[in-house]
């Protein structure tokens, strides 16, 4: 089991929770969400989410990504303006962070 920041990933059942609510998410969302979560608070370069969660070095599209990132962070009640869960970090890929910096802000 995996916890951060209240988000539980259970990746043997391949199954996630907010608090107490399950989360429904595709095989794709689930992927994305294991690799980022299993590597908390590392930067996650676009290059390898697409090897480990599309097992592709082909860009399908540049935006697959984003739509798909788009979904985990509205299921996960992460605002995609300010995000304090799954942040980008500009030219290097993304990070789900450890720590809730929203109140530093």
């Amino acid at each position: 089991m995996i916890e951060v920041q209240g988000i539980r990933l259970d990746p043997d059942e391949r199954r996630a929770w907010r608090g107490n609510e399950e989360l429904a998410l595709s095989r794709k969302e689930f992927d994305l969400l294991h690799c980022l979560m299993a590597r908390a608070g590392d930067i996650v370069s676009r290059e390898e989410l697409m090897l480990e969660v599309w097992q592709t070095t082909f860009w399908t599209s540049s935006k697959t990504i984003d739509v798909h990132l788009g979904w985990v962070r509205r299921k996960l009640g992460d605002d995609s303006r300010h995000p304090y869960l799954i942040t980008t970090v500009r030219g290097r890929g993304l990070r789900f962070e450890t720590e809730d910096h929203r109140h530093l802000a």
